[in-house]
């Protein structure tokens, strides 16, 4: 009598798949739980995969060691960042938000929101202790997100209007550190409430368009809005 196929098998290898991605998601939390309680230097690949229930070899295999798979968290979060912010702008899209400057916020909120519900994930990339290279990772990282947004509010690519685009990255950036800081939900929808009136402000400003004649002081001209914070 033929014996029968293991289930799963027979699909083209999906339960050897879905074994695998099983593995490393089990992986990934318990890094996610003992890097945040023990900061990624005194965290040990050991405590990693005891807490996963796996073995040394399964977290080398598949993610090459304790530096890479710290990497991963960090780009797992910053993928679900995008995706957040993604889906908000195209949910304000559909709703028929067409002003440059709203679909920015709507994205900047999605963004701080994101920074609450995994605010210890932020907070343990905001320490510092990392891997060698993060600190080179996450400027990498920021340099993307600022182009991203200037390409959302439609900027012209001028030193000014590049340069206008990083404050506003700097501002919602800064602001994720404080709304994971805080300690109630509450406090920390009042930091994204300041944190979009800011982001508002300096967009009801405009960029700055030093004045080129003589005697005017180098950084300091008058300021003209961009067309799309205009229409705030």
């Amino acid at each position: 009598m033929a014996r029968q196929p293991v289930a799963g098998r027979a699909l083209g290898g999906s339960w050897q798949w879905s074994r695998t991605a099983q593995t490393q998601r089990a992986l990934l939390d318990a890094a996610r739980e003992v890097f945040t309680e023990q900061g990624f230097t005194s965290a040990s690949i050991a405590d990693i995969v005891d807490r996963a229930g796996s073995s040394v070899g399964s977290l080398y295999h598949h993610f090459g060691g304790k530096s890479e798979i710290f990497i991963a968290l960090f780009q797992e979060h910053q993928a679900a960042h995008e995706d957040a912010a993604s889906k908000a702008v195209a949910a304000a899209r559909l709703a028929g938000v067409t002003d440059r400057a709203e679909l920015f916020c709507v994205g900047a909120r999605a963004f701080l929101e994101g920074s609450w519900r995994r605010r210890d994930l932020a907070l343990l990339f905001f320490t510092g202790d990392g891997p060698p290279g993060f600190e080179l990772i996450k400027r990498r990282r920021g340099h993307e997100w600022t182009g991203q947004n200037d390409t959302l509010l439609g900027l012209p690519d001028t030193s000014f209007d590049r340069l206008y685009a990083a404050i506003l990255t700097a501002v919602i950036g800064e602001g994720a550190r404080e709304v994971a800081a805080s300690k109630t939900r509450r406090q920390a929808n009042r930091v994204i409430d300041a944190v979009i009136d800011y982001v508002r402000r300096l967009m009801a400003e405009g960029t700055a368009r030093p004045d080129d004649r003589p005697g005017t002081a180098a950084g300091v001209g008058e300021r003209a809005p961009t067309a799309s914070a205009a229409a705030l």
